[in-house]
């Protein structure tokens, strides 16, 4: 499981975050205040800080220069209602990885924030399986197995979301012949040459227990 520290002082903004990002499967750590957000640096690491700039006592600007010149490299994506060119160029010059302007839409920061954090993880182990997330190779017993097409996008779509339920509509969209029963199929197929633990989510999709 991943694990964001995220740095807000708006109430309803910070608790609406924190159910969707644990909703997606994410670790979720908050400070209301720049220095509370320092400490929890200090003691425990994390794959993503998502700060705020405007908040209590040390501001994310200076909290993030703080944090690299301690030599801290964790990605750092800031959640700001400054637009101002002079803002985001500060932000960037004290190497922050990505900037996102309120209001946002949560969809976009949650791809934002995947995208990142396979680069930084971009292996995951499933049993005997070692899937690339960035070149979508499969290996089982570590050696790697092909897979066609739409197989390997559904094979993709379970191991990115691990542990999460798939709507169909989302294994749809990958498949040329969308329906149930081909989705059946192919996941049946994935199940018994991986040994996956899919289940199916009734009405809804699937998931890939963790194991």
């Amino acid at each position: 499981m991943s694990k964001i520290l995220l740095l807000e002082d708006d109430y309803l903004l910070c608790e609406t975050l924190k159910s969707l990002l644990r909703g997606e499967g994410f670790e979720v750590i908050h400070a209301s205040d720049g220095e509370e957000a320092l400490n929890y640096s200090y003691e425990s690491s994390f794959d993503l800080y998502l700060f705020d700039i405007n908040v209590p006592l040390l501001n994310g600007l200076d909290l993030l220069k703080l944090l690299r010149e301690s030599g801290d490299v964790t990605p750092v994506f800031f959640i700001s209602a400054y637009k101002d060119i002079q803002t985001i160029t500060k932000a960037f010059d004290n190497a922050c990885d990505d900037y996102i302007k309120k209001p946002f839409e949560f969809d976009e920061l949650l791809v934002r924030i995947k995208a990142h954090i396979v680069k930084k993880n971009p292996l995951v182990s499933y049993g005997q399986i070692t899937y690339d997330l960035l070149n979508k190779r499969v290996f089982h017993n570590e050696r790697e197995v092909d897979l066609g097409f739409v197989e390997k996008e559904i094979f993709d779509l379970l191991m990115r979301n691990l542990g999460q339920t798939i709507l169909k509509e989302s294994f749809f969209d990958v498949m040329e012949k969308p329906s149930d029963i081909a989705l059946r199929v192919h996941i049946t197929k994935l199940k018994q040459r991986f040994s996956l633990h899919v289940i199916n989510v009734k009405a809804i999709g699937y998931r890939l227990e963790k194991v």
